[in-house]
């Protein structure tokens, strides 16, 4: 298996962001890293998507 073709300074990124050591990341099989990739945005992106849909200060119906 060939390591993985990124960046140094992406893998460096990636392997902070993942929590895996560096080496263990360039050689970790893509799909595996693909999956890992997804789980991070599924995080990040779900606290977003919940204060998105509460309504800011202001909105709502006028008194």
């Amino acid at each position: 298996m060939r390591p993985l073709q990124i960046s140094p300074d992406t893998a460096q990124k990636l392997a902070k962001e993942l929590g895996v050591p560096l080496e263990h990341l360039m050689h970790m099989p893509q799909h595996i890293l693909l999956q890992k990739l997804g789980e991070l945005a599924r995080k990040e992106a779900s606290p977003a998507g919940e204060a998105a849909k509460e309504p800011a200060a202001g909105d709502g119906a006028k008194e």
